[in-house]
């Protein structure tokens, strides 16, 4: 029996559904990585078919300003905002993705706060939402969603305890029916992104196989740690407080690993000592990461900031740009498609 289309045909019908929704090209988007996913590497995602997204992370109001309008000036193509739903600015920082007409909000770090949702909705935007389960899922779909992201255990940075394979076949056939999923975490090449489509994602987010773009700011030492680096390589953080709950993070193996135990540690201590409570105490986690990411990502201190990587680190074998990654990514995907029997 013959293929009754070609691949790349087929490629196209599977993403449409995720393109139309996007505004893009491909339905590639790429994971929202602090100090990384900023203004020139969003445009250039963005510029090549994908769709890039600003990682607000703990940027104030003001920060996040200046990075949106700085990415307008370098595309006209469509990209997102990823935010955190603790932070104690959020609603301002809705206010500024709505002044700048951004077209899409990421939602990522647990259930948005009352009115958060249609705030962001206010706006005209679309909200896309991390679901790292499928009781999650259905309730964030009820709430008025109108994407999700499901991302397993290989992906880098905070993750949960589910690996990618498993959630798919568990979630996409409840929930795709009813909006776009994109499926995140471990995927370094157009191979599972075709097997993905099939399942019926609408789409991939990626963000580990961008680091090593020409167009990212990542210091050269941080591009060489990923370039050596196989899939063993990048371990999750362990918890060593059940009171504290540390959100696990996936990076490189190195000294930073074992500076955040110690500042589990020191948290820990001042919950006991009633110092501080247990929001303040999550917020002083995340502004660990932010900092020890910036040291590894700016700075190029490799041994002692966080060195955050999906385990699909093995597959970042070079330097290149941001376009041809995606070319390779949909000539890998096609060629799956061309080697399949039925459409």
């Amino acid at each position: 029996m013959t293929n009754p289309s070609t691949g790349r045909e087929r490629l196209t019908r599977r993403m449409a559904r995720g393109c139309d929704f996007l505004g893009s090209d491909t339905a590639i988007l790429c994971g929202a990585m602090s100090w990384v996913s900023e203004r020139h590497l969003v445009a250039a995602i963005s510029n090549a078919g994908g769709f890039g997204v600003i990682a607000c992370g703990a940027m104030t109001p003001e920060l996040l300003d200046a990075e949106i309008a700085a990415t307008k000036e370098r595309t006209a193509r469509p990209f997102g905002v990823n935010l955190i739903t603790m932070h104690p600015a959020l609603f301002d920082l809705i206010d500024v993705c709505g002044r700048h007409r951004v077209t899409h909000v990421v939602l990522a770090g647990g259930l948005p706060p009352k009115g958060a949702l249609d705030a962001i909705k206010a706006t005209g935007a679309k909200v896309i939402a991390f679901a790292p389960a499928l009781a999650l899922a259905k309730k964030l779909i009820r709430s008025g969603v109108d994407a999700l992201v499901i991302e397993g255990m290989e992906a880098g940075g905070h993750i949960g305890p589910v690996s990618t394979s498993v959630l798919a076949q568990e979630m996409l056939p409840e929930v795709a029916d009813q909006v776009p999923v994109f499926v995140a975490g471990g995927i370094g090449r157009g191979e599972a992104i075709a097997g993905y489509l099939d399942m019926g994602a609408a789409g991939v987010q990626l963000g580990t196989r961008f680091v090593c773009a020409t167009e990212s700011i990542a210091h050269p030492a941080f591009k060489k740690a990923f370039l050596r680096a196989s899939a063993r390589d990048a371990v999750a953080s362990v918890q060593i407080d059940p009171r504290l709950p540390v959100i696990p993070v996936r990076a490189l193996k190195n000294a930073g690993g074992e500076l955040f135990t110690a500042k589990q540690r020191e948290v820990a201590q001042s919950l006991d000592e009633g110092g501080v409570a247990m929001a303040e105490a999550q917020l002083q986690i995340e502004h660990y990461w932010a900092g020890a990411l910036r040291r590894a990502v700016i700075d190029g201190d490799v041994e002692h900031g966080s060195l955050m990587a999906g385990q699909s680190v093995g597959m970042v074998t070079k330097e290149e740009s941001a376009a041809a990654i995606i070319a390779t990514l949909m000539d890998e995907a096609a060629a799956a498609f061309d080697r399949r029997v039925i459409g």
